[in-house]
């Protein structure tokens, strides 16, 4: 999934339906709080990992912030939830590694409500309607 992707849910959610247990996003944009949030959310609400790698502060409009967030936000061990960003990574270039477990991954997604067990398909009319009304009218839109 590329970085612009990631600013919408269906992306992440079509790769969760077909499978995807981890999603890799290139990045070539500042890291900020916002932007990492929607990773993180990405990951908690298709029960799956996300990566992305951005570039170093040293390019122009980037600032490194390249992270994983495993999606595991609950473990039997603990009380309440847990933080899933198991790397969040500086500004500076470098290769940054990050240890997933995967086992841990695939007993989260046989027993948390998440993902696919409980989505409601016969809801989406108003989510697949093609029409734009005000304020989301852009001159430029693509189709």
């Amino acid at each position: 999934m590329i970085c612009y992707d990631r600013e919408f849910p269906e992306s992440a959610r079509i790769l969760m339906l077909k499978g995807a247990e981890l999603i890799l996003v290139p990045n070539a944009c500042p890291m900020e709080i916002n932007r990492l949030s929607q990773l993180r959310a990405r990951a908690f609400e298709n029960m799956l990992a996300v990566a992305t790698c951005n570039y170093p502060g040293t390019v122009p409009d980037c600032n490194g912030g390249s992270s994983v967030f495993d999606g595991v936000a609950y473990v039997p061990e603990l009380d309440g939830s847990r933080d899933t960003c198991i790397l969040q990574a500086d500004e500076k270039e470098g290769i940054y590694l990050a240890e997933l477990d995967l086992e841990q991954l695939r007993n989260y997604r046989e027993s948390e409500v998440h993902g696919n067990a409980y989505r409601h398909p016969k809801k989406y009319g108003l989510l697949t309607d093609t029409k734009i009304d005000r304020p989301f009218i852009r001159e430029n839109y693509r189709e």
